[in-house]
Parts: structure tokens; sequence; C-alpha cells
């Protein structure tokens, strides 16, 4: 089955249970605007609606995955007062967090450079494939005299302070190896592969697992995070005695009792 929606920056069709949002212009190195923030807090919305799709992946169009900010956005946000800057900076805080803490697992897929707010919208995914000879990723913001404030809130949980520190305070740009090493990427491929592999993946995920115990899994990531060890394991303890009356674990203990496969 396939499905599409219309947008003018970005597209979203479905096909075998996989949702691809993508990202649609190449000419402006995807660069990041009020209107592409939109489409995908649409796009990402209507994915977590659609039974038909259980895992979701991003992706681009041309040689980059997302240059940051748009240059023409900048000039505009420039002459904005506190009050709409705050607005805007919430409706990408609410994009991140979105993605982030979505019900289905997303898969990025990097095949050029992910600079500033672009390496924002990638740290914020579950899985991270990047292609070896193309894919960039940097924190640039420090070099025109801004901060990315929103998205270190996820990269710390994901490489930790130490790392953070040194990536966003040089604002420098490094390979997709150098940022395998450090922890934000989950998988380095060659270019060639890239898209097939992230297919794969997809569909392993899809295949495999449980789309319930996967939303559970990522809910239980996004809440115990920062919680005292007491309340977080009373957090664990109750969601993992809930877990046990849902209709997926049923289904997956009476599955294994009999020793049949599962299908998900």
């Amino acid at each position: 089955m396939t499905e599409s929606v219309d947008f003018t920056h970005i597209r979203y069709d479905v096909r075998q249970r996989v949702g691809t949002i993508t990202l649609s212009r190449a000419e402006k190195h995807n660069a990041l605007d009020d209107t592409m923030v939109a489409e995908l807090s649409s796009a990402f919305f209507a994915a977590q609606k659609d039974s038909n799709v259980k895992v979701i992946i991003l992706k681009a169009e041309g040689e980059s995955f997302c240059s940051g900010a748009d240059l023409a956005y900048i000039q505009r946000i420039s002459k904005f007062d506190f009050n709409q800057n705050q607005q805007d900076s919430s409706n990408l805080m609410k994009l991140f967090l979105q993605i982030y803490t979505h019900r289905k697992p997303v898969i990025a897929l990097v095949q050029g450079p992910a600079l500033a707010g672009g390496c924002g919208l990638a740290s914020v995914c579950d899985f991270v494939l990047a292609a070896q000879e193309t894919a960039k990723f940097g924190y640039t913001e420090v070099r025109i005299g801004f901060i990315p404030a929103i998205v270190m809130v996820f990269l710390v949980r994901r490489i930790g302070e130490a790392r953070a520190r040194a990536l966003t305070l040089r604002g420098n740009v490094i390979s997709a190896e150098e940022a395998y090493q450090l922890g934000l990427l989950n998988q380095v491929v060659a270019a060639v592969n890239l898209e097939r592999q992230g297919l794969e993946l997809a569909q392993q995920l899809a295949e495999k697992c449980s789309s319930s115990s996967m939303g559970l899994i990522k809910e239980l990531l996004a809440r115990i995070h920062g919680m005292p060890t007491t309340d977080a394991l009373d957090y664990a303890a109750n969601l993992n005695a809930l877990t046990r009356m849902t209709e997926d674990c049923k289904k997956g203990i009476e599955s294994f009792l009999k020793k049949e496969p599962i299908k998900w």
C-alpha cells in the first residue's frame, strides 16, 4: 500500500508499513524555515495517527541533509521581538520533542552535511545512519553568535556532557566516522548502500518488534532521565506491570510458550 500527502518543502509517503518523510528543498540545501518546521510536524503527526505506519524514515534530497536555518529566514528572525522569537523557538522545540518522544521509531538517513539545526534534526532520531563519503555533522551556531540551545537537551542525553561541550563550544564540522566515534551515529555505511540499509533496518523493526513495546521503551527513556533513582524504578515497575497487560505482550507470551513465530 502506498499513500502520499502534498507538502511544499517536504514529501511524505507510506509503503509497506514504513512512513518516509523527505526534506525536499535540494536547491536550498534543505534549509529549515518556519514552513518546513510546520510541515515536518504535520507529517510526523500524520505518521503517528496512521495505523499503516510502524516505522518512520527521515531522509533528504540532493547533496545536503539539512544545512540549518534558511538565509532568508535568518534575515526575517533577526528583526523579531522577544515574543516573536520565543514563539518561533517554541515551534522548533515542539518539533524536536515530537520526534524524540514519537511512539514509532524514527530512522535518519544522512547523505550529506547536517549542520546546526539540521544536525539537531538528526540527533533527536532514534537511529542515525550516515554515508561514509559525504555525511558531515556540526553544531556551528557558536561561529555566528548563536547557540544550539534546544537540541542541547537531547544531545547531552545522546552523547554525554563532555562530548556535547566539545562539539558545541568549538562549532567544528566533523566526518561521519568522527560522529560515530562520539556516539552521535548508529552506523556509517557506503553512500550507495545508505537507503537500502535504512529500509532493511525499518523492515526488521516492523517485522520483528512489537509496536506497543517500542512505543513504551521510547516513553520510558524520555521520562526516566533526571529522575531520582527510586522514582525512576517506581515508574519502571509500574510500566512493567502495565506492559504485561497489553495485547502485544499476551500475544508474545502465548507464541513463545507454543514455540510459534510471532507475526507483528
